[in-house]
């Protein structure tokens, strides 16, 4: 999907990258749909913003904005890919 490159030798390792790519998934379709002039009480919309703001809103209390562009959800993408990789690597060293 979106770091695809890492393979993990676990199950369990694998399981981290899964839902680690599945949440960089979902704030990706949330930022595209943000372009568009959705009501907020549209189901997709409150389920995508149910599951990525835990992770999104941290990062946008550090983050300043640029101008009007909101970096948070790349910012949230590279930190699960990176940090889904890490762990799964962790996982695997440990467990092998």
């Amino acid at each position: 999907m979106f770091g695809g490159g890492g393979s993990a030798e676990t199950e369990l390792g694998a399981i981290v990258l899964l839902l680690c790519q599945l949440l960089s998934f979902a704030i990706f379709i949330r930022a595209i749909l943000s372009w568009f002039n959705m009501a907020p009480d549209n189901p997709l919309i409150q389920a995508l913003n149910a599951i990525t703001e835990p992770i999104i809103q941290p990062i946008r209390n550090i983050m300043p904005r640029m101008g009007m562009m909101d970096l948070s959800p790349l910012v949230a993408i590279l930190l699960l890919n990176f940090g889904g990789q890490f762990l799964a690597q962790l996982i695997d060293n440990n467990l092998a």
